[in-house]
């Protein structure tokens, strides 16, 4: 695929796509990955992730949201509000080519994809890793002691803190509980019980939510990347065995 994708503000996004092994040229599955703040499509819980499905046998396309990356755009319009606009036009990009698309969000990825999935039946399946619920709580929790404007984004230099990303997150998303219903596709959510950056509590209140309607996993002792071996391995092989069981 060497299609050339854009965002509404026609920013370039950068993305890699990867065929699934033995898939056919065109397959009836690909799954879309977008990570989280500060991240990129390279994050090792992008590509560890993209790795097990294409070995699992589907196409995957994982991408930069604008401002990230290398994709175009100011990181510091980063927003959720943006990137759904952004992940709209990957979708706009892959729909002519597959009959069912899996969308995979990590952390605030994930809450772009709730957004998007309550709205957008082009989505046919979901799957949140550390999903963020309540974007207000986040925001507040990990730079409410930083001055937007000035401060930075857990001290990263290329990650400045933003009146836009603030107000987007506190303001006009706050959270997206009340988008919960409305997700109609099959849904996994992943968590790790040791994740203090998203805290499992926004999985629990989707399956207080949900119930039966959604596939729960807490993985135990892992953090908000799945950054140890055997917790990366408890998540990808979660993703890929969701997939399967919808394939019959």
């Amino acid at each position: 695929m060497h299609t050339v994708i854009k965002n509404p503000f026609e920013e370039k996004l950068d993305y890699r796509f990867a065929k699934g092994e033995g898939a056919s040229a065109e397959g009836e599955w690909i799954v879309i990955l977008g990570h989280g703040v500060t991240g990129n499509m390279d994050r090792p819980i992008m590509t560890d992730t993209a790795n097990a499905l294409n070995a699992a046998g589907y196409d995957t396309l994982r991408f930069s949201f604008s401002g990230n990356g290398n994709s175009e755009g100011n990181f510091r319009q980063s927003t959720v509000s943006k990137e759904v606009e952004d992940l709209n036009s990957v979708l706009n990009a892959v729909e002519s080519r597959y009959t069912k698309i899996c969308y995979v969000g990590h952390s605030m990825g994930a809450a772009v994809g709730v957004l998007k999935a309550s709205k957008d039946k082009r989505i046919s399946a979901l799957v949140s890793l550390a999903g963020m619920v309540n974007t207000k709580a986040f925001a507040q929790a990990e730079f409410g002691d930083e001055t937007p404007g000035s401060g930075l984004m857990w001290e990263e230099e290329n990650c400045p803190l933003s009146f836009t990303f603030m107000e987007d997150l506190c303001q006009v998303v706050g959270s997206v509980a009340w988008q919960i219903e409305s997700v109609q596709a099959p849904w996994l959510l992943l968590h790790g019980t040791a994740d203090d950056v998203v805290l499992p509590h926004d999985t629990e209140l989707v399956e207080d939510r949900k119930g039966d309607a959604v596939t729960v996993v807490y993985i135990d002792g892992a953090d908000h990347s799945f950054n140890e071996p055997e917790h990366k391995k408890g998540a990808t092989s979660a993703v890929v065995g969701f997939l399967d069981n919808l394939k019959g």
